[in-house]
């Protein structure tokens, strides 16, 4: 599966934006999603996912009640709404699909096919 992450900007504290993730070339609703984030200097880190179905949903405790992720298995695409930004959200932004694993999905080793980033820039 291939996928496109698209949405990022600069935006002030307090923004929101809403993040794409367009996948093509296999069955959408076959691959469980996330969304990672590395800022300059650090590692990648979980941000959200959601299974294939909808049904379940995770996030890191620092985007929890800020950030919603969501997925649309007809357009074949995942989003993540993000609200009331602050500058440590300021990081390049990937999408992530699994297929079925034992592997957690809130790591990236749970994850086998990923999006090239967007750039979301927070400033205060």
């Amino acid at each position: 599966v291939q996928l496109q992450a698209s949405g990022g900007g600069l935006v002030q504290a307090g923004d929101s934006l809403r993040l794409s993730c367009a996948a093509s070339g296999r069955t959408f609703s076959n691959y469980g999603m996330g969304w990672f984030r590395q800022a300059p200097g650090k590692e990648r880190e979980f941000v959200a996912a959601i299974s294939r179905g909808s049904r379940n949903t995770g996030y890191a405790d620092s985007v929890k009640g800020r950030f919603t992720i969501s997925r649309d298995n007809v357009k074949n695409t995942a989003y993540l709404q993000m609200n009331s930004l602050k500058p440590e959200d300021t990081a390049v932004y990937y999408c992530a699909a699994r297929e079925r694993s034992i592997l957690s999905a809130y790591y990236t080793s749970g994850y086998g096919y990923w999006g090239q980033g967007t750039l979301v820039t927070v400033s205060s």
